[in-house]
Parts: C-alpha cells; sequence; structure tokens
C-alpha cells in the first residue's frame, strides 16, 4: 500500500482495502455503502471511488460478478438510497440540523445544498450525484420541501442511472490500462481528489456571492432564507 494512500484515506475510506477486505462479498458491500451515502445522512464514504474500483475489480476478475448485473444493482442502490433520504426530509425536515458543532448534520450542509437546489433546480438530482455531501443531502431538502414525488422519482432516477453505471463502467474500461492497473493506489487517490474538486468549486461561488452580497448587490436583508423550496408542481 503506497504510504500516500494512508495518509489522505482511512482504511475504511480506501476503496481497495474495503473490496478486498469485504471478499466475496465486496458488491454487497458496495450496495450497502452507495445506500447509505445517497440516503441515510452519512456523506462521509468512498461513494464515486468505490464504483470505480469495484468496475476496475470487475475488468481484473477480482469481482466474480457480470458488469450489466453490477450496473443494475447498483443503480437500484442508489435509487432506493435516494428515496429513503427523500421520505426522511418529508417526515423530519430540516430539524436533523440544528447543532453546528454536529460531526455529519452540520446546518452548512443543508443551507448549501438549499442553494444548489434552488440553483439548478429538479436538474439538480442529476447534478448533486458528482458533488461529495450535496450527494447525500439533496434528497433531504427535496423531501422537506415537499417536492412532488413523481418528479422526484424521474429526476433521482436518472440521476442514478448516470452516475452509478457511469463510474463504474469508467473504471472497468481503465481496469484494463496496464498503467492503471499497476497503480491502483494511486489512480483511486487521484479519483477521491477530482470527485472533491466541484465541492471545492461550489464552496468558494459561495462564499463570493456571499461577499458580493454584502458589498452591495444584494443585502443581507434582501437574501434568501434557507427555508426549504417548495417544488410540489
Amino acid at each position: 500500500m503506497l504510504p500516500l494512500v494512508a495518509m489522505l484515506m482511512p482504511s475504511w475510506m480506501n476503496p481497495e482495502y474495503l473490496l478486498n477486505w469485504l471478499g466475496d462479498w465486496a458488491l454487497w458491500g458496495t450496495l450497502v455503502v452507495v445506500f447509505i451515502e445517497c440516503g441515510l445522512l452519512f456523506p462521509i464514504l468512498p461513494g464515486d471511488s468505490l464504483l470505480f474500483a469495484v468496475g476496475l475489480f470487475i475488468a481484473q476478475g477480482t469481482i466474480h460478478v457480470p458488469l450489466w448485473l453490477a450496473c443494475v444493482l447498483l443503480t437500484v442502490a442508489a435509487f432506493l438510497g435516494n428515496v429513503s433520504g427523500y421520505y426522511i426530509g418529508r417526515v423530519l425536515g430540516t430539524s436533523l440540523f440544528k447543532n453546528p458543532n454536529a460531526r455529519f448534520l452540520k446546518p452548512k450542509y443543508i443551507e448549501q445544498t438549499h442553494e444548489f437546489f434552488e440553483r439548478y433546480g429538479p436538474r439538480a438530482l442529476v447534478l448533486g450525484r458528482f458533488v461529495p455531501i450535496v450527494r447525500t443531502f439533496i434528497t433531504i431538502v427535496a423531501g422537506a420541501g415537499k417536492m412532488d414525488p413523481k418528479k422526484f422519482f424521474l429526476w433521482t432516477g436518472i440521476g442514478a442511472v448516470i452516475w452509478a453505471p457511469g463510474i463504474t463502467l469508467l473504471g472497468h474500461a481503465l481496469g484494463h490500462v496496464e498503467f492503471i492497473h499497476k497503480n491502483l493506489e494511486a489512480a483511486l487517490v487521484v479519483l477521491v481528489l477530482i470527485s472533491l474538486i466541484p465541492m471545492f468549486v461550489e464552496y468558494f461561488l459561495a462564499k463570493r456571492r456571499n461577499r458580493n452580497n454584502t458589498d452591495g448587490t444584494g443585502g443581507p436583508a434582501d437574501a434568501p432564507k434557507h427555508a426549504a423550496p417548495k417544488h410540489s408542481a
């Protein structure tokens, strides 16, 4: 194991370590992780990199499951995870996000996700799949805002079909590349870093918008309140 991997990721966040540890249950363990990350309020999981690693392991013959079946099961897990998050949001709203010192359920997470939803509308359910943290909380915001279930199922289904098979197929395709095969640990670290880029971009854009608001382009009194959006139409 490369020292860099050990420094950047704890063992349970290292997709290669996790899949090797799960052994014959690698795919089923991945389904559980995807389900949890997509809906059960636990955003710090190796979603993108784990999907990528599953594709690599299938290509290398380490996971003995047909690629098409893995893609179908991962899509279902991602979809059902989001559905569970949606109904958690409908029942509990954003009441869980009250403690600013909370480890995972920070108020700022729900505020940032709300802003993301407001900017992109229902498309956020597709785009948010590729943004860590937003991927977990976007469904809570949709549920709390009473988004029409049919519209939610449609958009979150599209997102699941694009995200889960897309990254898995990418990993499978690159699994046949000798350089990737010989430098798997480094490739996974790079993927993790790439997956974090949208989150940092969104963070800096939010700071820039807040600075512009306080500089006179829209004072604090004019700023929208971070209530859950109403998407019942």
